[in-house]
């Protein structure tokens, strides 16, 4: 991006002729049963499922009704963890209906983490699937909860977790102690339905409704609390940017236990009355292909890795792709090339960058589909309707446009705070409530953003500052290099120095020494990567983010190791 000289600030707020929602979940629901009944609402390929608006409601008002009856009130907390399936886009919208707060659980999650999810919020429910890859839900909850071996269903007594009192597995006969999913419906009477309809009106759109854990590099997770208000209006203005109506159908191969699958995925479809389409119990790019060109997808959502991985695939010219518009690409920058492919390859002309963060529910700036590709690259857009962004110096300092500085935003879509951690919560949202999300970013002229790293991760050698993004940008441009990660790593003499981890491009090769003579001369020989390593894949997390701080304590263990040669030996 093009350094500016203007004094004007960097500062924007979003306009948009679309007033706020102010309703809850569940009336949202209801509203699209009422209007577009009849049309397709969740197709889940794996499953068989394909329900209509008002199939899908009756569905989730039956589970519904079952919680009530279990003793569960409003304000409750459910946990829910699962890989995509059916029963999570229940439970989700479920729990909405019945004024409960759901909390997403990282599929991911193993025993230490799920302890720490389950005694922060105090949840009184907990929804699970058996199994996913190597995790085995229902034995890491059985050792958890040791007292469901001799508990009656729905009547669990828990030393370590008091409110702890029902445990659904979605499962086909139900574990000790457990409640089949498929059986919760069931238990409803006619008082805890008409309790569900009873309850309606009373809900309201600033309720906390969602809490989802915010994963850091260090400490255990903290969970961001969302109402009703911060995520179906979020959902509500990423697609319509999307430009989505009735006529939409969307793909959804990103996780639901994230923001992307539950609000720009589901939330963004119900108030638009657009059909959801989830290929696989996790994202595979052949499922998701299939489920796009099957279903005749006219959306589709991903982080670039995965639109990567369905552009390489052998099969990718066999899939009519034709009723392909729109989508998101999120999580991670998009490689100008990835970009190009998408807009041609894949007939996703109108495609969309998004930016944001869990604890703003999650977008705050968007592309639109009328933005020159060079911007959709380059940037993240600009500033999403009803929320306003700054960037700000370290005195806090909203910097000139073209300087760079900490991406601050407020609105609508800043969560509550973290669940039960008000020390935390303040040293997130200042007084004025602007949330400091500690990444770096330039904002241009015209208001377009661009994400220049993580304070965290800016690299110190010698005294000079080095931002890995800046460096990633220029390697993106080598003929070679697929994909790249800059980080920094402990160094004797500089404290710290550069290391790129490099993705090739199939059927090509490269050495140290060819991407260090390419960078000769064209950027400042201190942001030179001193350590290059070729890999074939990157440590990630579930939604498809990048994990440099696991690249880096790889690096620190091979630049340590005795038998490392030619290589400095941090001082450790």
């Amino acid at each position: 991006m093009n350094q500016t000289t203007t004094s004007l600030p960097s500062y924007a707020s979003g306009t948009s002729d679309q007033p706020l929602l102010f309703k809850t979940i569940g009336m949202a629901l209801q509203e699209a049963a009422e209007t577009w009944g009849d049309r397709e609402a969740l197709i889940v390929c794996h499953q068989g499922i394909r329900w209509t608006y008002a199939e899908f409601l009756a569905e989730v008002d039956a589970f519904a009704a079952g919680l009530i009856e279990l003793g569960l009130c409003p304000g409750d907390r459910v946990g829910v963890w699962s890989p995509n399936n059916v029963e999570w886009v229940v439970a989700q919208l479920a729990t909405a209906r019945a004024g409960l707060i759901q909390v997403n659980i990282n599929p991911a999650y193993r025993l230490r983490e799920l302890e720490h999810a389950l005694e922060v919020t105090d949840c009184k429910a907990v929804i699970l699937a058996e199994r996913f890859k190597s995790s085995d839900y229902v034995a890491m909850v059985q050792t958890v909860l040791p007292e469901l071996e001799k508990s009656l269903p729905g009547r669990l007594r828990s030393e370590f977790f008091p409110s702890l009192t029902a445990v659904i597995a979605i499962s086909q006969t139900a574990p000790k102690g457990m409640l089949r999913f498929a059986d919760v419906a069931g238990l409803a009477s006619d008082a805890s339905k008409a309790r569900l309809v009873a309850m309606q009106p009373e809900l309201q759109p600033d309720d906390a409704i969602n809490i989802q854990f915010t994963s850091g590099t260090t400490g255990l997770p903290k969970g961001a609390t969302l109402t009703h208000h911060n995520i179906l209006n979020n959902g509500y203005f990423v697609t319509e940017r999307q430009k989505f109506t009735e006529r939409d159908r969307l793909c959804i191969p990103v996780p639901l236990y994230h923001c992307f699958g539950m609000v720009m995925g589901v939330l963004g479809c119900i108030t638009h009355g657009s059909a959801m389409i989830f290929p696989g119990e996790a994202f595979d790019p052949i499922e998701t292909l299939r489920a796009v060109a099957g279903e005749k997808c006219t959306a589709l959502y991903g982080v670039p890795t995965m639109f990567i991985a369905e552009l390489e695939l052998p099969e990718f010219g066999s899939f009519d792709l034709s009723h392909l518009r729109t989508g998101v690409m999120a999580g991670s920058s998009c490689p100008a090339d990835v970009m190009s492919r998408v807009n041609t390859d894949m007939n996703m002309t109108d495609v969309t960058i998004c930016y944001g963060m869990t604890e703003t529910s999650p977008v705050s700036m968007q592309s639109n589909n009328d933005d020159p590709v060079d911007k959709r690259v380059s940037t993240v857009g600009r500033v999403h309707p009803h929320v306003e962004v700054k960037i700000v110096d370290e005195d806090g300092r909203a910097v000139p446009r073209g300087q760079q500085g900490e991406f601050l935003t407020r609105g609508y879509s800043v969560m509550l705070g973290y669940w039960g951690d008000e020390k935390k919560t303040a040293s997130a949202i200042d007084r004025n409530r602007w949330m400091h999300t500690g990444d770096l970013a330039v904002m241009d002229d015209d208001g377009y953003v661009d994400i220049t790293g993580r304070l965290k991760d800016m690299i110190i050698r010698g005294g000079e500052n080095i931002y890995p993004r800046e460096v990633e940008k220029f390697l993106y441009t080598h003929p070679a290099v697929k994909d790249v990660q800059v980080f920094g790593v402990p160094d004797t003499r500089y404290g710290e120095e550069v290391c790129a981890w490099i993705q090739l491009k199939d059927g090509v090769t490269a050495t140290d020494e060819d991407v260090k003579a390419f960078c000769k001369g064209q950027i400042a020989h201190f942001k030179v990567p001193r350590h290059i390593r070729f890999v074939d894949d990157y440590p990630m997390t579930v939604t498809g983010k990048v994990q440099k701080f696991e690249m880096r304590n790889t690096m620190e263990a091979e630049l340590n190791a005795p038998t490392a040669k030619g290589l400095d030996q941090p001082d450790l």
